[in-house]
């Protein structure tokens, strides 16, 4: 016969409340909708191309790529896609028929602070992107 296991056995004893929490890995999540895309069409539809030039971004901005994948929804569509980093992440979607990008770089910040490489990781991709009503948003997580 199986025994239960007790509630009381499986629950923390209390909740903690977020500021009780020490914090180590602040971070930086830096999110963009991007209207207006136009400019660059191989960056709005090309799977392999956009990874290869996400995974370059990410090199230069100093950040390190542990994984990616990259999914094309057909011939001339749009493109989602994730860089996974060790300090974090970059994701993107795009929409070639609106001519609208969703970004996100996230990182954290627990050996070092790499505040300024995800805004340069970021503004890269915002060059590269072109839009034309960029609405960002920054968020300190920490």
């Amino acid at each position: 016969m199986l025994k239960s296991a007790s509630t009381h056995s499986i629950l923390p004893q209390q909740r903690r409340r977020a500021e009780d929490v020490p914090r180590k890995a602040a971070g930086l999540h830096l999110i963009g909708d991007l209207y207006g895309c136009a400019n660059n069409p191989q960056l709005m539809t090309d799977a392999a191309y956009l990874e290869e030039f996400c995974k370059k971004a990410v090199a230069d901005a100093g950040l390190t790529t542990v994984g990616s994948l990259f999914h094309s929804f057909g011939e001339g569509e749009g493109v989602t896609g994730v860089v996974v980093l060790a300090e974090s992440h970059l994701s993107l979607h795009t929409w070639p028929e609106d001519g609208y990008v969703t970004l996100d770089v996230y990182v954290c910040s627990y050996a070092c602070d790499n505040t300024s490489k995800a805004e340069n990781l970021f503004k890269t991709m915002m060059i590269a992107f072109d839009s034309e009503d960029p609405h960002l948003h920054r968020v300190v997580r920490a």
